[in-house]
């Protein structure tokens, strides 16, 4: 009993059987006397026929009622029409029976033997058996699943991150199995991208550190160890602002005006063509601009001059005159530290383009490569 699914059985078979003790009682109290009245008013008036007139002897009229009911279960009593007991045959009179008024004012009084008919019991036991054995596969069936998404739960807390769950049907349980599959894919993805981030960080890290450690030992010009601790900061700066974006957190809504802000950006550059209608979004106008800045900074890194920004509706596009990226690696662009092929350490640590799509899916749209890199704002 400790199943759900034979608690759920057994409360339905606890119901089914319940229903039909109510439908025999029921049938007891109602359904056999409405039957023995309407029996009773049919024969009330074939022994109307047959009895002797009202005003015959007594026993004349019980001679008669001894030869209606020969042969019959029950009995039947004759009153006369001012309560006068006439006649009776086979019958207690004082127990309770079933009174019909004959057309000449007198009532005759009838009892038959209750009984439950057997076709009755029969086909009530029947149905609860059908029922039963339909009810079980479905019960079982719907348990299951949740057995099995109890399993998938647990193998996610033992740490096997690609537990996902069947889904079957389109009920509750179905959409309760989806909504565990797209959170473990998401934990899954937050996990493995905390270890990139962590192996290719740790990666990173100790070149900037090993040249500022041999540019203190070989007492290199200061500003290049400027230029270097500048740089180990940067790559500080976007790491944890990528740890920052997988943790999802509230963005500060507010209006922001795209095309105001692409013109402050791109007047930090030359070579930059900007066009475009004025659009705002709701969102994060610090994010907004570094995801701005992201794009035109890796069309200038990896691109050929000029740079064109285009600003539409619920869109930022930005190309520049360089070759087209083939299909194969347009989608690992944004993968956390990402290099193209033939790409050198001094054009960056493959972040930027994986922190614009971060920020775009925090305002719940997304960035793809097609003709130069679109972000898609709602």
């Amino acid at each position: 009993m400790k199943r759900l699914y034979a608690r759920l059985y057994l409360a339905l078979l606890a119901s089914l059987a319940l229903f039909a003790v109510a439908a025999g009682g029921l049938w007891w109290a109602l359904g056999e006397d409405a039957w023995a009245q309407r029996q009773g008013a049919a024969f009330g008036r074939l022994a109307s026929n047959l009895l002797p007139p009202a005003s015959a002897p007594a026993a004349e009229q019980e001679a008669a009622l001894q030869r209606a009911v020969a042969g019959m279960r029950g009995g039947i009593a004759l009153y006369a029409a001012d309560g006068t007991r006439l006649g009776v045959a086979g019958f207690d009179p004082g127990r309770r029976g079933w009174r019909v008024r004959l057309a000449d004012g007198r009532q005759l009084v009838m009892r038959g033997e209750r009984h439950v008919p057997g076709l009755f019991l029969a086909t009530l036991a029947l149905l609860l058996l059908a029922i039963g054995a339909g009810a079980y596969p479905v019960v079982r069936r719907m348990t299951r699943r949740i057995e099995r998404l109890q399993k998938a739960v647990e193998s996610l807390g033992s740490g096997q991150l690609s537990a996902r769950v069947e889904v079957q049907g389109r009920d509750e349980v179905a959409a309760l199995a989806e909504s565990f599959n797209s959170a473990a894919a998401r934990i899954e993805a937050l996990v493995a991208a905390h270890k990139s981030l962590l192996a290719n960080a740790s990666h990173e890290l100790r070149t900037p550190l090993a040249r500022i450690r041999m540019g203190t030992e070989l007492k290199k010009d200061a500003r290049e160890i400027e230029r270097d601790i500048a740089e180990l900061d940067a790559l500080i700066d976007e790491i944890l602002l990528a740890s920052r974006l997988d943790a999802a957190p509230p963005l500060a809504k507010e209006e922001v005006d795209l095309l105001g802000l692409a013109a402050e950006e791109c007047a930090r550059y030359e070579n930059v063509s900007l066009e475009g209608d004025h659009v705002t979004v709701s969102g994060d106008a610090r994010l907004l601009r570094r995801l701005m800045r992201n794009l035109i900074e890796n069309a200038f890194r990896h691109g050929k001059p000029p740079v064109f920004v285009f600003i539409s509706k619920n869109k930022i596009q930005v190309r520049d005159a360089g070759p087209p990226i083939p299909d194969a690696e347009r989608e690992r662009l944004f993968e956390p530290f990402h290099r193209r092929p033939g790409s050198v350490r001094a054009s960056g640590y493959g972040l930027g383009l994986s922190i614009v799509r971060q920020i775009a899916r925090q305002h719940g749209g997304d960035a793809r490569y097609e003709d130069g890199f679109i972000v898609d704002l709602p």
